[in-house]
């Protein structure tokens, strides 16, 4: 009797792990949650620990060891450097999680998990914003996606930063009135702006609580309030401006090309931004196809593992359904296989 190979499949971002042991015929054997992923503060020694950990969690048994699976298919937030990415491999093959390691940006699991063709680009919008491109001959663009530092702008804690910077400049009569204010104040439970910002500084007030004023901002402009519509403007130029230089990069621009958008500001699917973002889309790129992945990033990271065991087509379809079920807690249909839908909701 032949014994199946298995992967370890992980997805790795900045505020959680999952991790899924998958067999070669695409049954799930075990899955769970982690804590964040950061190699780029905490060291690689750490990010790597936490794999280790939550692998543990998965399997229910704490004195579980290595080697966890055959094929270690990790695609992380942290890695956005090609010397990020060697220094997690090497950890991995170090620590025996498996006989072979594969490790990339958590961007490329998005793209597998929601491509219909295994090419195109990918943009996440989530704590932070990144994006690559993947040609159908295998050329890659990518950007390195160091925040501000590499030219970035976006993503959940960015605009949370910037909507407290406002609030606190119409506070204290530096900036135009907003409804950023009133947003601040509820979303902290404080008196005031100021309040916030003291205790932020003084580590009274946690910094990631500051993803919490994404939706209430959002709801701002959508509102009509000036400040919140310049912000969510400005993220929806972004969100486009890292697609279509991707595609122009690769020559996609010419053809029809899928778009997998990803990340939590953008798969909350607010009308306003969507809405900015397809308008964007359709006046520079009106051959790219916007799509939102119907699974998470984690199934991105299993099939790229099921890619490389050169698993059958069957796998594919078997572990996208367990995770559909995971998802919506209903047995999927055949029909939502696929991975994708359109962000107008067209199949």
């Amino acid at each position: 009797m032949t014994l199946l190979r298995t992967v370890l499949a992980v997805d790795g971002g900045n505020s959680k792990t999952d991790v899924a042991l998958v067999r070669e015929d695409g049954t799930v054997l075990a899955a769970a949650r982690g804590p964040a992923f950061l190699p780029q503060s905490a060291g690689a020694e750490a990010a790597v620990d936490v794999i280790g950990r939550t692998v543990r969690r998965a399997l229910a048994d704490e004195t579980a060891a290595p080697p966890y699976a055959d094929h270690v298919a990790a695609y992380v937030a942290g890695a956005d450097l090609p010397v990020e990415e060697e220094r997690l491999r090497a950890e991995l093959l170090a620590r025996g999680h498996g006989a072979s390691v594969v490790v990339g940006n958590d961007t490329f699991a998005l793209l597998r998990a929601g491509s219909g063709t295994g090419w195109g680009v990918a943009v996440v919008c989530g704590a932070g914003i990144n994006a690559v491109g993947v040609s159908p001959a295998g050329q890659v663009a990518r950007f390195p996606a160091l925040g501000r530092l590499s030219g970035d702008w976006g993503g959940g804690h960015y605009l949370g930063e910037e909507a407290l910077w406002h609030a606190v400049r119409a506070e204290d009569g530096r900036g135009p009135a907003t409804a950023l204010t009133d947003v601040v104040r509820a979303c902290f439970g404080a008196a005031t702006v100021e309040e916030v910002v003291v205790g932020l500084h003084f580590g009274d007030l946690p910094a990631d609580r500051l993803h919490a004023l994404v939706p209430p901002l959002l709801a701002a402009a959508a509102d009509g309030d000036a400040i919140a519509g310049s912000l969510v403007e400005r993220q929806a130029e972004e969100i486009a401006l890292l697609g279509v230089v991707a595609m122009r990069r690769l020559g996609l621009l010419a053809a029809p090309c899928e778009v997998v958008l990803g990340g939590g500001v953008l798969t909350a699917r607010h009308p306003l931004l969507t809405s900015l973002v397809e308008r964007r889309y359709a006046e520079r790129a009106p051959l790219a196809r916007l799509v939102v992945a119907d699974v998470p990033p984690i199934v991105g990271a299993a099939l790229l593992g099921l890619d490389r065991l050169g698993a059958p087509p069957e796998s594919y379809t078997r572990v996208r359904a367990h995770f559909l079920r995971e998802e919506d807690g209903t047995q999927p249909s055949a029909a939502s296989a696929s991975g994708s839908f359109s962000i107008t909701g067209e199949r």
